[in-house]
């Protein structure tokens, strides 16, 4: 039986070589291709593929949110996150949303077909140089703490709404891809300012790409 994959990168270029990589294997088929964590979403709910493979920085949603949301929705779907970033915080936040595997792309043509193999079979995969780091993040719960991201101050609305003004979109333009209203985005803008203490959109920019929120990649 055929490992359904659905592969989740902002950039033609990784998504079209992977996906000739999988293809390739007899055990392993692409159901579907995004380019985008809301796109990511919508086709995983459409097509319960048994494995999606989901950039960590894409447009709209990114890849942490969307495997958060898509565990939520399909609990049997494993989810492995794609990312060039080897820091903890990175590691922590995507194994906190639920991801159970983390592959570093410099290294992910040799280790997606083994990644995928293992998230169907249950197995936990991680790029070889963050498995050890993620090894310690379980030892003591002031290590998992001392691990903890700012963002963890924002609910879920919050984190998408701060992604979604990093990306230069206007509140009325946020308020009609999340069905808000534009006084509502406005409040969660602030509220978000506030808790981050950040003063201007231009901070949170910076806190958004130090953080992983988007771009960077």
């Amino acid at each position: 039986m055929s490992i359904t994959v659905l592969l989740a990168d902002d950039h033609a270029m990784v998504r079209d070589g992977l996906k000739l990589l999988l293809q390739s294997q007899k055990d392993i088929t692409v159901v579907g291709l995004a380019s985008n964590g809301r796109e990511a979403l919508k086709l995983a709910r459409k097509h319960a593929p048994d494995v999606v493979l989901l950039d960590i920085a894409m447009p709209e949603l990114n890849g942490i949110e969307a495997a958060q949301k898509i565990r939520e929705a399909l609990p049997r779907t494993r989810i492995i996150i794609l990312s060039m970033h080897a820091t903890s915080e990175h590691v922590f936040r995507a194994l906190q949303a639920g991801a159970d595997g983390y592959l570093l792309k410099e290294s992910a043509g040799a280790e997606a077909v083994r990644a995928v193999r293992a998230a169907y079979a249950g197995r936990r995969y991680l790029s070889e140089r963050i498995a050890a780091m993620a090894q310690g993040m379980h030892l003591s719960e002031e290590g998992a703490a001392a691990l903890k991201s700012p963002l963890e101050s924002l609910s879920d609305r919050e984190r998408e709404v701060l992604q979604l003004v990093v990306e230069g979109r206007s509140s009325a333009e946020i308020a009609s891809a999340i069905n808000l209203s534009p006084k509502t985005v406005e409040t969660y803008r602030s509220r978000i300012m506030q808790k981050l203490d950040v003063h201007d959109v231009a901070g949170l920019v910076k806190f958004a790409l130090q953080h992983g929120v988007t771009g960077g990649e």
